[in-house]
């Protein structure tokens, strides 16, 4: 038996969302967002993530073709796979955008040298996607996000965005209203993840 009340009931019940209306999320929602974001805890409260929010569809959708083409994922089988609700690039094929058409993509970069950098943008991911879900917006994670930057497209982008040369893109975080008004269902949690030492 677990104890419960806001935070938990959130956490329990957020899922991954890639199916997205194409309306615009609300400014107090997006900034709702960051501030949640920003609030992550960070190794040695460095605050090294930088925030980069865009929510231009052709750049979203040329970024989001670009991810996907230099992820090389391996196809998901009919036992191993990543969503049969909601599928994933790994699922299906025909999904040319990495970014599920989201209208908001928000990358998250991190110092080079910074051993901690992709802890604390994870870190920050799962605080920002946790307050997506607890204001009605859905969201995702997607890793990797260098892949989304290796053509001249992308590199154009980093510098239009003001990007610094020593920083890199750990990951993204997707940001919409859910396309289907009842989200996936949650898969049973595994027995046995627990040792008590």
């Amino acid at each position: 038996m677990i104890m419960t009340n806001a935070v938990m009931e959130n956490i329990l019940t957020r899922r991954t969302i890639r199916r997205f209306l194409t309306k615009q999320i609300l400014e107090e929602e997006l900034q709702t967002v960051l501030e949640a974001g920003l609030y992550a805890p960070s190794a040695g409260g460095r605050q090294g993530v930088l925030f980069v929010v865009s929510q231009d569809q052709e750049i979203n959708k040329k970024l989001g073709r670009i991810k996907k083409k230099n992820s090389n994922v391996r196809m998901s089988t009919d036992t191993v796979y990543i969503s049969k609700e909601q599928p994933s690039i790994a699922d299906d094929p025909s999904i040319i955008n990495a970014f599920y058409d989201a209208p908001t993509v928000i990358t998250l970069f991190v110092p080079k040298d910074f051993l901690y950098g992709p802890y604390d943008a994870s870190a920050a991911a799962e605080n920002m996607l946790l307050a997506a879900h607890s204001i009605g917006l859905g969201g995702c994670y997607i890793g990797s996000a260098w892949d989304s930057f290796r053509d001249p497209f992308g590199q154009e982008i980093l510098k239009q965005w003001n990007v610094r040369f020593d920083y890199y893109a750990a990951l993204h975080v997707l940001l919409g209203y859910p396309k289907d008004e009842q989200a996936p269902k949650g898969k049973v949690r595994k027995e046995g993840r627990i040792i008590r030492g």
